[in-house]
């Protein structure tokens, strides 16, 4: 893992970068990283599309840090789930947050659903959690992998560390498409990392460390 990450902050973000909030939104966000001690590190690639996943995610202590960091920064970064979820008076904070939802029992799967929102020509960042689970999936879900590859984006690796206490951008790389060679290049990037809950490290990463 690199060690000599810069602070990002909304002023280091290039400008194809997708941006919304209020400032005052931003404000908060800021405010809620310094009271529990946390920053954002790294640089993020100056591009209008792109995958981002955030790993490992072993705790739900992580949305508050992942939010806080994409309010404060007013990144512009959406998330897809199932339809249900945006029912009743909860759907109009998941949408507020960046999410979208979809019909998972429709023909075609969620992948595809994403590669069509994404394939309208605007601006599009999507953020994944691809263990799906905070507790030690055995394996990653591989669907941003292919989406990055059929749609020739890059994937953004992005991580919280405990112990640094920091959300940390840890490269954005194309992929070569071949997917395992990909996905080992991405675990390795995290053995560095200390989560939440060392026990509930998803499969891979935990093979990794023992």
């Amino acid at each position: 893992m690199r060690t000599d990450l810069r602070p990002l902050t909304p002023d280091t973000i290039g400008a194809s970068v997708p941006r919304r909030g209020h400032w005052l939104v931003a404000a908060l966000g800021r405010a809620v990283l310094r009271v529990i001690g946390w920053k954002v590190v790294g640089e993020l690639p100056d591009v209008p599309r792109a995958v981002m996943i955030a790993a490992p995610h072993t705790s739900n202590y992580d949305g508050l840090v992942g939010v806080s960091a994409i309010q404060g920064l007013r990144l512009d970064i959406r998330f897809m789930a199932k339809h249900t979820l945006f029912r009743g008076p909860g759907g109009w904070l998941l949408r507020a947050l960046g999410g979208i939802p979809v019909n998972r029992a429709r023909s075609g799967g969620l992948v595809e659903d994403t590669k069509n929102v994404m394939t309208g020509g605007q601006p599009f960042w999507l953020g994944i959690t691809p263990e799906g689970t905070r507790t030690g999936a055995d394996q990653w879900k591989t669907g941003f992998h292919r989406i990055a590859v059929d749609l020739r984006l890059p994937i953004i690796v992005a991580t919280f560390c405990y112990r640094r206490k920091q959300v940390r951008i840890l490269d954005a790389f194309w992929p070569s498409g071949d997917q395992h060679a990909d996905m080992e290049a991405i675990y390795a990037m995290l053995d560095d990392v200390q989560p939440a809950h060392p026990e509930r490290l998803s499969g891979p990463l935990r093979r990794r460390r023992q």
